[in-house]
């Protein structure tokens, strides 16, 4: 089941200035390692929600949390270019 897993502080912006909040989400595999990524969500208009494909895995939730807790505004940067890849 998919769980959110920490919604971060940092905006990142468009070249047409619209702002995207970031936010890490993980599940369990069956294996009991996590997996994780990134979703980022229109914040001042209505938009799609853009996610990256998986950005990592961790043996625990706990391990899930501290990761996401460590990303800095570089990393979302990077990590949105991927989302948008993606859509």
């Amino acid at each position: 089941m998919t769980q959110l897993i920490r919604e971060h502080s940092t905006h990142v912006r468009t070249s047409d200035g619209q702002r995207y909040r970031a936010r890490t989400y993980g599940k369990p595999e069956p294996d009991g390692t996590w997996i994780g990524w990134v979703e980022f969500v229109p914040a001042d208009m209505p938009g799609p929600v853009l996610r990256t494909g998986h950005e990592t895995s961790q043996a625990s939730r706990e391990a899930l949390e501290s990761w996401a807790s460590g990303l800095e505004s570089a990393y979302f940067q990077g990590a949105f270019e991927r989302a948008r890849l993606v859509e």
